[in-house]
């Protein structure tokens, strides 16, 4: 399925998020991880441009950034991108942007809207406390997740099958979704995940 993405806004306020007459009510789904572990790429993989900006200084995105990908000619959308400040950026903070309990927490705790959360987490290096606590605080506020592993191309099969191990102790999940932006792996089976959103209930 083809779907055409197109900016709506950025939000620094929770006043700002998007309404319901933008949105149509349709799924969104947050990409979340620490700066610089190829959240934007990823972003861009999928939507198939260069909507999300990539920056080579970690911690630049300081807003929501909400895109909305369409099947023309329908004007509602089918789903929402919604890309989320990255975290752990010692020049921003020593954990979690200072800037989440202002109106990222909100986002993540009462967005009705919110389908799914992609948690991104580097295959390259070990496991670290900031996405354990991400995963944590998800599971703590219910919401779904799914945990991606970014820049996969980088290892061997073997090295990547013990590292994707490593990850799934780490923070204690069962999944742990390797891709990759320069050989593809698995954007596809990201894509099918984040579609399949349209036909589950949101949480209460």
């Amino acid at each position: 399925m083809r779907l055409t993405p197109r900016f709506l806004l950025s939000a620094f306020d929770e006043a700002h998020f998007p309404k319901e007459a933008q949105t149509h009510n349709a799924p969104e789904v947050a990409f979340l991880g620490r700066s610089n572990v190829g959240k934007s790429s990823l972003i861009n993989a999928l939507l198939g441009g260069t909507q999300a900006r990539v920056s080579s200084t970690p911690g630049r995105t300081r807003s929501i950034n909400f895109f909305g990908l369409y099947d023309d000619p329908r004007p509602q959308p089918e789903v929402i991108f919604a890309d989320l400040p990255g975290y752990g950026y010692a020049k921003i903070s020593k954990s979690i942007s200072a800037e989440w309990s202002g109106f990222i927490d909100p986002y993540l705790a009462d967005r009705e809207t919110l389908a799914l959360c992609i948690c991104l987490v580097d295959t390259n290096i070990p496991p670290q406390p900031p996405d354990t606590q991400l995963i944590n605080y998800l599971r703590e506020i219910r919401r779904p997740f799914l945990v991606v592993g970014t820049k996969s191309d980088k290892l061997s099969n073997n090295t990547l099958g013990n590292s994707v191990l490593a990850l799934k102790k780490g923070h204690g999940v069962d999944e742990v979704m390797p891709c990759s932006v320069k050989d593809q792996r698995n954007i596809k089976h990201l894509w099918a995940r984040i579609l399949a959103t349209r036909d589950k209930p949101f949480v209460d």
